[in-house]
């Protein structure tokens, strides 16, 4: 969870603007219900009456009301109405005033509607005339427990249902002075729900905006893992690549990131959300006066459990999915990479089964972890459906004795829903982050891994670039591994010469060309260029003074110009021709329809295995380096282009330094100096001549493939060898 949430930590700015809008849209929710609400009870059955304080009264009624009123009460009664001939009309008052009236006038007046409404003719003019030939005094009068009795029904009562109570009351005295009651009803409607369009608009333009931003927020910080990810992957050696297989990148890389931006987006929108429309339903809810906070209690209670049980089952498959989604992802590379041998070895339907496999656990663990969350939504509506139910039934008895209201009811509802849907909400992100963590865990260990290859923080410069490469005691081992590849290698690679490395598969060529540019760093002793060890050197200094050219041709998607001007971007068309032509590159070139400009595939797919060799050859002489370091670059070449190649290169060369790794002999018949590695060690060092007096390794390597004649030696020296 913390790294989900410090990947956001850049955005605050945008993060802070959407909680502000998620307040405007829970306002903005919240307060729909409370305008149905006063549309059902105020607009329908109140005839679009507001207030206890009745608009306008008749003087009969104006006389009346105040006999059950303090002196202070009769003031602010007489001081909220001025006479309008016959009748009197209400001053204009402001909403705080008239809510106050209506609180302090409330049950006096109640008090007056029900005794006027007494069907007993006798008692209510009984009442009345004690009342009018007494002054009040609630210390004395006879008939202060009709205040305390209808104070005490009041408070038995929702606020609600005693201010409907006073509006009947105003209703009733409205009409009876005449004023026009549908106009009145209408034009509450009206202003009621032009509010309800208003707000509406605010919470679909702060709903809209709220998905901008969070999806800018989740791309954005999807953008900025990927830049992250692939910046720490193409800045790790050997060592790390090997620690992480190239599936695995790519999934951390494509899925995983993936994962992590949905998420943040929807956490953004959703797990901020839902804790402020709940605590806002809780409120309003608690506002409403119905006295039912248990029913959605009990609701959460059982969602939550609900929840727990398919959590519980779900959740050890999400974390079981990311790994299987890597195997799927290995088991498709190698299959594809290796599709022409599949095809030689007709492996085609062993691989296929193998692909299988790996397709079917992971797609048994979705099923299965979607055939559990299907139950969540229906068990979810069930469950809200039940509520609602709960909350009619209960309401109804409410409404029949006459303590709830219709609207409050229907207000009750929506906010019910309102926060099961919070904790519904909760409940869904619940699920969904521990998948995202898993995959946020997986990127940031990519991130925080940091390359065994590292430049001090103060490298030295190479001030005379002569290309002088001396190995000095050199030793390494790869991670984790017991024994050393290579050991005690020593021997220096002089400018003008041609240094060549042969042995036998498995002796330890390719691993120690791969010291040179920092691919792997030594474990033992040190590796010097110009006098000065590498590993203090900065690192573009050191491979800008190095062409390499791999064992396997690797060419990228672009054109035949793009990848022979990918070490040295300004070369120009004449220096990439002639590394073309001393390649033995440009025939072949040529004769593409756009030469140059021809399209090459992703990963050289749509040349030959001798082109794409070639043409790898040239982009090393392209850039025309101090040291040139062939890692067995010519075995895809047939022998005639091996030596036209070789004859074209040795002008281009004559004063570079020049290591070659190869496997033919002829190759490097006219090297200076020739190492030969068996096991790791140097057994023999020399020129070629040198070599087959010397070293037993080497003389066995030459005649399992030259001729006698080939090795100037004569065919009793061969035989008697054998």
């Amino acid at each position: 969870m913390s790294k989900i949430f410090k990947n956001m930590a850049p955005y605050w700015k945008s993060v802070i603007l959407v909680l502000l809008l998620l307040f405007v849209q829970a306002w903005c929710d919240l307060s729909l219900p409370a305008y149905t609400s006063d549309i059902i009870d105020v607009g329908i059955i109140n005839s679009g009456v507001e207030h206890v304080i009745p608009e306008a009264v008749t003087a009969e009624e104006y006389q009346a009301a105040p006999l059950f009123m303090t002196d202070q009460e009769r003031e602010l009664w007489e001081s909220c109405y001025v006479k309008d001939g016959k009748n009197y009309r209400r001053k204009t008052m402001t909403k705080q005033e008239l809510d106050e009236a209506d609180e302090a006038l409330l049950l006096p007046l109640l008090i007056n509607y029900q005794v006027s409404a007494m069907q007993n003719t006798a008692q209510r003019d009984q009442i009345m005339k004690m009342m009018a030939g007494s002054n009040y005094n609630p210390d004395q009068s006879p008939l202060e427990k009709v205040r305390m009795q209808a104070q005490d029904t009041m408070d038995t009562m929702g606020d609600s249902m005693v201010k409907s109570m006073g509006i009947a009351y105003a209703v009733s005295c409205d009409q009876a002075a005449g004023l026009d009651m549908e106009k009145i009803q209408f034009s509450y409607l009206l202003k009621e729900g032009l509010k309800m369009i208003g707000i509406a608009l605010i919470l679909g333009a702060a709903a809209a905006a709220i998905g901008f931003f969070g999806s800018r927020i989740g791309a954005g910080i999807g953008r900025d893992l990927r830049r992250k990810t692939f910046q720490k992957v193409v800045g790790f050696s050997n060592a790390e690549m090997d620690r992480f297989s190239t599936a695995s990148l790519i999934t951390r890389s494509t899925n995983d990131i993936q994962q992590i931006q949905m998420v943040s987006a929807m956490l953004i929108r959703m797990a901020a959300y839902a804790p402020i429309l709940g605590i806002g339903g809780i409120i309003k809810v608690a506002k409403t006066g119905a006295g039912m906070g248990w029913i959605i209690i009990l609701a959460v209670l059982v969602i939550l459990g609900y929840v727990m049980i398919l959590m519980s089952v779900t959740m050890p498959k999400f974390k079981l999915m990311q790994k299987l989604v890597d195997r799927v992802n290995l088991v498709s590379r190698e299959i594809l990479t290796g599709l022409s041998v599949i095809r030689a070895f007709g492996r085609e339907k062993k691989e296929e089964e193998r692909f299988d496999d790996a397709n079917r656990e992971l797609t048994k663990t979705m099923l299965f972890t979607n055939r559990v969350m299907t139950f969540m939504m229906p068990g979810m509506m069930f469950i809200m459906n039940l509520l609602a139910v709960g909350i009619v039934w209960f309401g109804a008895k409410r409404i029949d004795v006459g303590t709830m209201q219709v609207g409050a009811m229907t207000a009750f509802i929506t906010y019910s829903m309102m926060i099961v849907m919070a904790f519904l909400m909760l409940t869904m992100m619940s699920i969904m982050l521990p998948r995202a963590a898993v995959a946020a865990e997986r990127i940031d260990e990519v991130i925080r891994t940091d390359s065994s290859i590292l430049e001090k923080e103060n490298p030295q410069e190479l001030a005379e670039k002569k290309g002088v490469i001396r190995f000095s005691k050199v030793s390494f081992r790869y991670p984790n591994a017991e024994e050393n590849v290579i050991e005690d290698i020593d021997f220096t690679a002089k400018p003008g010469e041609t240094t060549a490395i042969i042995g036998s598969t498995g002796s330890g060529k390719s691993t120690l060309v791969h010291l040179i540019p920092r691919l792997y760093d030594v474990t033992g002793g040190a590796v010097l260029l110009d006098g000065k060890d590498i590993r203090d050197l900065r690192m573009e200094d050191l491979r800008g003074e190095i062409g390499f050219v791999p064992q396997k041709g690797i060419l990228f998607s672009g054109t035949v110009a793009s990848n022979l001007r990918f070490g040295k971007e300004e070369a120009n068309d004449e220096e990439i021709r002639e590394a073309a032509r001393i390649a033995q590159a440009q025939e072949f070139i040529e004769e593409k329809t756009e030469q140059y400009e021809h399209v090459i595939a992703q990963g050289g797919s749509n040349v030959s295995g001798g082109q794409k060799q070639r043409l790898a050859i040239a982009r090393a002489i392209a850039k025309d380096p101090q040291i040139y370091i062939f890692d067995d670059s010519f075995s895809a070449l047939d022998l005639k282009t091996d030596a036209a190649l070789r004859r074209a290169l040795s002008g281009k060369v004559a004063d570079k330094t020049v290591l070659i790794v190869a496997q033919r002999i002829s190759t490097i018949l006219h090297a200076e100096q020739i190492l030969v590695l068996h096991e790791g060690r140097i057994v023999g060092k020399g020129t070629h001549e040198e070599l087959l007096k010397n070293c037993e390794t080497y003389r066995e390597i030459a005649k399992s493939q030259l001729s006698a004649k080939e090795l100037g030696m004569e065919e009793s020296e061969v035989a008697e060898d054998e």
